[in-house]
């Protein structure tokens, strides 16, 4: 999931604009991004990748197996299913910013989600209190759309700050049924569009940074893989791999 679905979701947030809306251009400055990715040592491995694998839990109110409890699952299994990490692109616009990516099963609601949070003005006028970031959350599945939050000063005499959020989703503007995104790349493999399909470039460069971290976990046979409760956001290795930074995850 890393190497294919969500490092391409990090190099259409962090592409720079292509000269023309077509195949060769647009994923020309996708492999862009991914070859300015800081690549990973054991070091950054360590400090950076999270693993982890659900064990028993709750979901919806119902129990469910852990996955070494799974049909065909060896008990002794090291198997992860679940990542989150820490990227840094090292070029001029991305400079010092860091990017975090989580995708994981059994976890407390199926939902694809990409946040941008802003960095705050250089002063706060409002320092007596505390205003969380302005944020753009692109939804991309279940529902598709975009929420921006902000602040906004509550009614009333007191300067009071609060959160609002403005909403925008695609089935509400325009109705109907949306198709699967596996019915959109069809279609366009029979208009002749590659547009949203990976180029063997971008396939290797992806790979190059996954290997390292595949090679540190392949080595290390006797570490355990941490667990985390099925219907929860993973474990709190994530949870603390975020706040090293002075953050915390968005959870949808």
């Amino acid at each position: 999931m890393i190497q294919s679905h969500v490092l391409q979701l990090t190099s259409l947030v962090a592409v720079e604009p292509p000269a023309s809306f077509d195949a060769n251009a647009v994923r020309n400055e996708k492999l862009k991004v991914l070859q300015s990715i800081r690549p990973f040592n054991l070091e950054m491995v360590a400090q950076s990748v999270v693993r982890g694998q659900y064990a028993p839990g709750k979901i919806d109110g119902k129990a469910v197996a852990g996955y070494r409890d799974e049909p065909n699952v060896s008990r002794a299994s090291r198997t992860e299913t679940f990542v989150a990490a820490r990227l840094l692109i090292d070029n001029w616009r991305w400079a010092g910013v860091p990017f975090y990516l989580r995708t994981g099963k059994r976890l407390a609601k199926r939902t694809t989600e990409i946040m941008i949070q802003f960095r705050g003005a250089p002063h706060i006028v409002f320092r007596e209190r505390e205003v969380e970031p302005n944020r753009l959350v692109l939804n991309i599945q279940p529902d598709e759309g975009i929420c921006v939050s902000f602040g906004a000063k509550k009614p009333g005499t007191e300067m009071s700050i609060g959160n609002v959020f403005m909403n925008f989703s695609y089935r509400e503007a325009f109705g109907g049924a949306t198709r699967s995104a596996y019915a959109t790349l069809l279609n366009d493999c029979l208009r002749g569009d590659a547009t949203l399909f990976d180029r063997g470039d971008s396939v290797e460069a992806a790979w190059s940074l996954i290997e390292p971290i595949l090679d540190v976990w392949s080595a290390a046979k006797t570490a355990t893989v941490p667990e985390y409760p099925a219907g929860s956001w993973g474990p709190k290795e994530s949870d603390q791999l975020l706040e090293r930074d002075d953050r915390q995850w968005y959870n949808p």
